[in-house]
């Protein structure tokens, strides 16, 4: 299925005692769908896939899947070390359901721009899923110029971009004008500079889930012209967006914000993401009292 729009990255409920919620996945689930998302993600960063085992990520897989029942596209994160272990996470997700794959590259022993044209061509040869290739550089440490991505626009199987390295929107407005036209090209890091990337050619944005119903109207007035009023409604979200991009505690606020909305039970995080302090958690409140669409439902 083609990737476009709005697609966020799921969180993934864990009870109190750290194991995983499949009840609240699949409210938190439902709600995405009711609220506008034109696809979900999982396993991303948002999604601590880091902290997942190789059978929770099956059952989180097959528990979306049920829920999304074909209406949008699922991306399934795929964060390994080598072209081996990769694989394995992408055959895994393929064969589960998943529409798309976003990829990140190798980044424990750095590849060479040849090798990460090899690491991605077999990845998308042999996945049978579509993949994005996650320019990820804060997380990973590699770096991807514009011209690696236009080069891996061209493999086969290879179609689409998330662009995370900043300025993203400079970077996209030149992957944009470079690659093919059915290249889809997103941008990341939380939906921050969602906006601009818009501007400059960006086909979709992949931010965290618990601001779903507010962005999509958002980018819905963006894309019908009325640019000034996205614009306004967009920078009553700033606080929240910014406040879930600290780093060592992105994952928590995530989750204390979906807990606030009664969406899922508890914003239990696995190590080594950390849960609020007294402190974050009053700040995140002051954040959230000057957004009352966000309520408890």
């Amino acid at each position: 299925m083609p990737l476009s729009g709005l697609i966020p990255i799921l969180a993934t409920p864990f009870t109190e005692r750290g194991t995983l919620d499949l009840s609240g996945l699949r409210r938190l689930t439902e709600w995405q769908l009711a609220s506008g998302a034109d696809g979900v993600a999982l396993f991303g960063m948002a999604s601590e896939g880091f902290a997942l085992t190789a059978a929770e990520r099956g059952v989180i897989l097959r528990e979306v899947r049920d829920v999304v029942a074909g209406a949008v596209p699922i991306v399934a994160g795929v964060g390994a070390t080598s072209t081996a272990t990769a694989l394995e996470q992408a055959l895994s997700a393929s064969e589960g359901g998943a529409d798309a794959l976003m990829v990140l590259p190798p980044y424990l022993v750095k590849a060479s721009a040849g090798q990460l044209v090899d690491f991605y061509g077999e990845i998308a040869a042999r996945s049978g899923a579509g993949v994005m290739v996650q320019d990820a550089p804060g997380a990973t440490g590699v770096s991807m110029p514009e011209s690696l991505i236009v080069e891996l626009s061209g493999l086969e199987g290879v179609t689409s971009v998330k662009v995370e390295a900043p300025p993203t929107a400079p970077k996209i407005g030149a992957v944009s004008a470079r690659v093919p036209g059915d290249f889809a090209v997103f941008g990341g890091q939380n939906a921050l500079f969602c906006l601009e990337e818009y501007a400059r050619g960006a086909t979709g944005t992949m931010p965290a889930c618990e601001f779903t119903d507010l962005l999509a109207p958002v980018l819905a007035e963006w894309r019908d012209g009325r640019t000034a009023e996205a614009a306004a409604a967009f920078t009553k979200l700033l606080p929240l967006i910014r406040f879930g991009m600290q780093p060592g505690i992105a994952w928590a606020v995530h989750k204390e914000v979906l807990v606030r909305r009664g969406l899922i039970a508890s914003a239990t995080v696995r190590l080594p993401a950390r849960a609020l302090d007294a402190g974050s958690r009053a700040a995140l409140t002051e954040v959230l009292a000057v957004l009352p669409e966000v309520a408890v439902r």
